[in-house]
């Protein structure tokens, strides 16, 4: 092993569940506390905070939108890291505010391990959390909390980042997440030849092995065994939030989650007297970004999810059959459907396609939800030493791909990955579907969905094609009866008028 073989040492992860909300932690209490178990899993506990010299906190959702959203006036840690590293005694060089996206997790894993391997980096510490049923919780009780953090010192705050869906898009209804997965959902549907009933028994058999890992997760915060037939089922608190997802085939991001991983050297590990049971090793990465959704060839697939796996498997020198633990991003059906489908992965495979339950079982904690899955994954390594374990990350509307292969076994010579800049072309390089905002005449539609509110459906988000075969995305009328027969009937493939008017579209089904 070279010393400059960059590994992971130490993770930790933190749930806060039953608190009141003055007596909880705000969303840096939580990372800290995650970050405390993470140093404390290396063997050497507080003593290891003098030589964090990097620290990266993963974006939180209050901060992660520029759109306007419920704000609950209770302040914010004005520099995060930091805010982070005060909590447990640490004053490291390089304080990191990451960009949005559920692949922020394993691009900084990516990232972390060149500059350790460059020696740039000796010790990095990445974190997440957040406080959001706390906040829910609050708002309800009218309590006020002070959540207002100033921390001096450096800051490299990397902003939102690319914005992955266009303002006609947005207008339209997509862009919301619980409103975007379904439209790939409809489309695998047609792919897979299902009918809606048909669909949702097989969206329950899909996700129902999730809840038994979550059931018997103790960091879970939605830890319950349902049946594939609970999850399939849309009625009572398992309404739908739009067709064809019922309330537990969503994202639930309203938790009290953390979590954190320590990164160093080989050399480093070796120094501080780090044990070498306690070391995982980063064999493989991958990442690519996918193109914006109005010009993707395909609705039901992604080019750069496979892109990624298939880099970070190549870079391990390994295959599928060689993986014993596997965590797919795991935020709609759609997410895992699609993941299996590029990697070549069943979806009843029987080494399981998640480690913590997945996000609408164990929880969606933001952007961090695969630092928990990289949490989770090391005492599975550690005590299957030579296994090797995957961990798909995804941003976005499967816009953007992260994918690790970790193991205990030590990797050979020094650690370089391939820059992924130098093959994004091959997804850059895909023809464009054609599409057009401003559609008129005929078309058809070619996914579609029906978001709910609390009290019934509301807005038909359509995307669809003209006559000559131009993609577009419109909304149908809202009154129930267009809205109630776009899932009483298979509505793909159905034909209607179109209309646009001020930016907007609007197509009637026949």
């Amino acid at each position: 092993m070279e010393d400059s073989t960059p590994i992971i040492v130490g993770a930790g992860q933190f749930t806060e569940k039953g608190v009141a909300p003055d007596q909880a932690h705000p969303p840096m209490g939580i990372a800290a506390e995650a970050a405390k178990a993470a140093m404390a899993d290396t063997g050497l506990g507080a003593a290891l905070a003098p030589h964090i010299c990097t620290l990266a906190m993963i974006r939180i959702f209050p901060d992660s939108t520029n759109r306007p959203r419920v704000t609950h006036g209770f302040g914010r840690a004005e520099n995060p890291p930091r805010a982070v590293a005060r909590r447990i005694g640490a004053n490291p060089r390089n304080a990191i505010y990451t960009q949005v996206g559920g692949n922020t997790p394993q691009k900084l894993v990516s990232e972390m391990c060149e500059r350790i391997a460059s020696g740039e980096v000796g010790m990095a510490l990445i974190a997440g959390a957040e406080a959001i049923q706390t906040t829910k919780d609050a708002m309800r009780l009218g309590i006020t909390l002070d959540w207002q953090e100033e921390d001096e010192g450096s800051l490299e705050d990397r902003g939102i980042g690319a914005n992955f869906v266009t303002p006609h898009e947005f207008a339209h209804g997509i862009g919301i997440p619980v409103q975007t997965y379904p439209l790939f959902e409809n489309v695998i549907r047609g792919r897979q030849g299902h009918s809606i009933e048909q669909h949702l028994k097989a969206m329950g058999a899909l996700f129902a092995p999730f809840t038994r890992v979550a059931a018997n997760n103790p960091y879970a915060f939605y830890g319950t065994e349902r049946t594939a037939a609970e999850l399939a089922n849309p009625g009572g608190s398992n309404r739908f939030i739009s067709f064809p997802y019922p309330r537990w085939m969503n994202a639930m991001d309203g938790v009290n989650q953390g979590s954190a991983a320590i990164m160093t050297s080989v050399g480093k590990a070796r120094e501080l007297g780090i044990p070498q049971d306690k070391w995982v090793f980063i064999h493989g990465v991958g990442e690519a970004v996918e193109k914006l959704i109005s010009f993707r060839q395909r609705l039901d697939r992604a080019p750069a999810m496979k892109l990624s796996g298939h880099k970070a498997l190549d870079m391990a020198g390994i295959g599928l059959d060689d993986i014993s633990f596997i965590d797919l991003y795991s935020c709609f059906p759609s997410a895992v459907e699609v993941a299996c489908d590029e990697l070549g992965l069943a979806y009843d495979d029987p080494r399981g396609l998640t480690v913590t339950g997945g996000l609408p079982f164990f929880g969606g904690p933001g952007n961090s939800y695969s630092l928990n899955a990289i949490a989770a994954m090391l005492p599975k390594l550690r005590a299957k030493p030579g296994s090797f374990g995957l961990v798909g990350a995804n941003g976005g509307y499967l816009s953007k791909q992260g994918t690790g292969i970790y193991s205990t076994t030590p990797t050979r010579g020094n650690w370089a990955r391939e820059n992924p800049g130098s093959y994004q072309g091959e997804i850059d390089s895909l023809p464009d579907m054609p599409f057009t905002e401003t559609p008129s005449g005929n078309g058809t539609i070619e996914t579609y969905t029906v978001a709910f509110g609390r009290t019934g459906p509301e807005r038909g988000i359509i995307v669809g094609r003209q006559a000559d075969g131009v993609r577009f995305i419109a909304n149908t009328p809202a009154d129930a009866a267009t809205l109630n027969g776009l899932m009483d009937v298979d509505s793909l493939g159905r034909p209607g008028t179109i209309r646009h008017a001020d930016g907007r579209n609007t197509f009637v089904p026949a």
